[in-house]
Formats: structure tokens, C-alpha cells, sequence
């Protein structure tokens, strides 16, 4: 199951929030989740940062939040090759097991391998100690596929209406 349509759908029978973060690290919020500048967000509520030669990839605070308390997490190993849009590896939760697909394409060079012990750093730090993985794009130009912060809380802000 798509984390976006799992996320969405379980929102809306939970009709889940939590109130924005107040570090100044975080520029634009809504009432139920953290939204940085800084970064590149697909439609699937997967999260990239671009810094050189490597892009970090995550799940969204928006995702985290919907998804619920984190028990698990499957990665992939370094050296393997992820596709844009396409699944690299999951999140169990206490309420559902769902994939999360690469924002962008290259190949992985690193895995954050403190997820292994504890999960739910996705749910406590998002963007920061919860990222996923690491990869050295092989299309930097996909990025432009990607939305903004702001059009993504657009994004976020119509699901979350289509999905009442």
C-alpha cells in the first residue's frame, strides 16, 4: 500500500493532529505538521535535500504523524540502485506496514543504520536524526519533478480535505 494513500486514509478515520514545531529551524508549519524551506517533497510524502554530490531522502513529519508510532523500518543496502518513485523499502507502525518510494533515482551510498535500533526517530526527528537514506543522484534533474515547501503544504492541505 502507498504510504500517501495509507497516510490519507488513516488520517481520516483517525482524524489525527499535532501541533507544529516551535524551532526556528522550521519555517513553514500547519496545525498538524512541520514543513522545511530547505527541501524537495514528493507526492508520496517523501522528503529530499540535495547537498552536493549526495541527496538525503526521508518520510515527511506530515507522514510520520498519519503513520503513528514507528516499530520498524526495512532499508535498503548501499550499493543498490533506487528509481524515482518507485519503493526502496518500508515502515511498520503499530497500525499498518507501508512503502516509501525514492524521490529520486541514483544509487545508495549510505543508510542510517541507528533506524535498526530505534524507529521511531522518523516520529521524533523527521528531518533531521530520522533521515532514511543517502543517495548520489544519477538525474539530478528530477529534482525539478518535485514540489516546493510551499506547494507541497498545498498539496497536503487538498488531500487532507479530499480525503474528509
Amino acid at each position: 500500500m502507498a504510504l500517501r494513500m495509507w497516510a490519507s486514509s488513516t488520517a481520516n478515520a483517525l482524524r489525527l493532529s499535532t501541533c507544529a514545531s516551535k524551532s526556528p529551524a522550521f519555517s513553514l508549519s500547519r496545525a498538524f505538521s512541520t514543513v522545511l524551506d530547505d527541501l524537495k517533497y514528493a507526492s508520496s510524502h517523501e522528503w529530499v535535500k540535495h547537498d552536493g554530490p549526495v541527496a538525503t531522502i526521508g518520510i515527511t513529519d506530515h507522514a510520520q504523524d498519519h503513520l503513528g508510532e514507528l516499530v520498524f523500518v526495512e532499508l535498503p543496502e548501499a550499493g543498490k540502485e533506487v528509481k524515482q518513485g518507485s519503493g526502496f523499502g518500508a515502515v511498520e507502525s503499530v497500525k499498518a506496514t507501508s512503502d516509501v518510494n525514492s524521490p529520486i533515482s541514483g544509487e545508495v551510498v549510505e543508510i542510517n543504520t541507528k533506524l535498526a535500533e530505534s524507529p521511531g526517530l522518523i516520529n521524533t526527528s523527521p528531518y533531521e536524526e530520522g533521515w532514511m537514506i543517502k543517495v548520489k543522484p544519477s538525474n539530478p534533474s528530477e529534482l525539478a519533478n518535485l514540489m516546493g515547501s510551499k506547494e507541497y503544504i498545498k498539496f497536503c492541505k487538498e488531500e487532507d480535505a479530499a480525503a474528509h
